[in-house]
């Protein structure tokens, strides 16, 4: 739930960072808001690129509102957005979350093959359904595209073999779901000269998170002979990171036609860290490939069941700052795993920086020209 783009405070400078956080912050507590406390477990680390987005297309201050202290910042208050676009991404969320669920239930996943959870998360999913519709309703958001993405993929399953479409088709509903978000932000902010842009943009993505998911599924699926596309189309690994790599080009091409008053969050959020989940993503995946060496480290695999649930909705109530053991592998060592020399992270900045530097593993653009700090 907590989607490809997930940055920490070492691969973006301090500036960037405390903006990120705000639109976190804020999609957090806009869903509290409008939709109660539960609503808050599918704040959604993809889903608030929305509230960036919007934001980077405007050229006015964003609103922001004063926050209360919070335990995961430390006992302190915060700055955090307060805009339509944070609302939007509230929808998003709550839309996608209510989806990937019933997805959840249909197919008999884990805990959901007993009745009476497959039955509880129906009537949440029902809720967050309703509630994201009517969000979407108040912002002239047609959420279509979202609410009927999760049944266009389980047709799409459902299809034999021999006539089920490649790879490229089966991504189709998550593309149109992230389109349809993507080009509203260009309602939301005035400029709508950016929507075809915006929703080339959001096809990328959808397609490159939906390969992502699979890539990173892909061994525990195939251990239980659970649905995955990669494993339905008979695609290995090297023509996946093809797949991957190329909707990744597609993605930088399309945010760098977009108008942008603001873009350093958006280049770094949606070309330079998607860029690393991809990298991200193979390192966990290639490991659990037959044939593999002998001597790589197989990471830890999610168990399932009440465990699973419970560290989840640990990892929900914090934001993310908890993770399991199995997921935290995925993102150990930052610095370790990535080569920062000559980041884009204050976007037009150049050279100036370099996001591994310092004791602290901060970027060191703090007070260059780019204002990033």
């Amino acid at each position: 739930m907590f989607g490809i783009v997930r940055p920490c405070r070492h691969v973006l400078c301090k500036g960037l960072y405390a903006d990120w956080m705000g639109h976190l912050c804020g999609l957090c507590l806009a869903l509290r808001d409008e939709h109660g406390h539960l609503s808050r477990l599918v704040t959604n680390y993809d889903g608030l690129l929305v509230s960036v987005l919007t934001e980077a297309q405007t050229s006015a201050p964003t609103p922001r509102r004063k926050a209360g202290p919070c335990a995961l910042r430390g006992f302190r208050g915060a700055d955090v957005v307060e805009s339509e676009g944070v609302r939007l991404a509230a929808s998003v969320s709550l839309l996608l979350a209510a989806g990937k669920v019933n997805d959840h239930v249909a197919d008999g996943d884990g805990m959901y093959a007993r009745r009476p959870l497959a039955a509880g998360a129906t009537r949440l999913a029902n809720r967050w359904s309703s509630a994201g519709t009517a969000t979407a309703g108040t912002l002239a958001f047609d959420p279509a595209p979202l609410t009927e993405a999760a049944a266009r993929q389980a047709l799409l399953e459902r299809i034999p073999a021999q006539r089920r479409p490649g790879l490229g088709g089966l991504t189709g509903p998550t593309e149109d779901a992230v389109a349809a978000a993507f080009a509203h932000t260009g309602t939301l902010a005035g400029k709508p000269h950016n929507r075809d842009a915006l929703e080339a943009a959001g096809r990328a993505f959808g397609r490159l998170a939906h390969l992502i998911d699979a890539v990173e599924d892909l061994a525990e699926d195939r251990a239980s002979g659970a649905y995955n596309p990669l494993a339905a189309t008979g695609t290995g690994l090297d023509e996946a990171r093809r797949h991957c790599d190329a909707a990744h080009a597609d993605l930088s091409a399309a945010v760098h036609t977009l108008d942008l008053p603001r873009p350093a969050l958006t280049h770094a959020l949606l070309v330079r860290e998607t860029g690393h989940a991809v990298t991200r993503a193979f390192a966990t995946a290639e490991p659990n490939t037959p044939g593999a060496p002998p001597d790589q480290r197989r990471p830890k695999r999610d168990p399932g069941g009440l465990l699973s649930l419970a560290c989840a909705a640990l990892t929900c109530c914090t934001c993310g700052l908890y993770r399991p053991a199995w997921d935290e592998e995925r993102d150990s060592s930052c610095c370790g795993r990535l080569d920062c020399s000559g980041c884009d992270c204050c976007s037009n900045c150049g050279d100036c920086c370099s996001c591994c530097s310092g004791e602290d593993g901060g970027c060191c653009c703090d007070g260059c020209s780019c204002g990033c700090d």
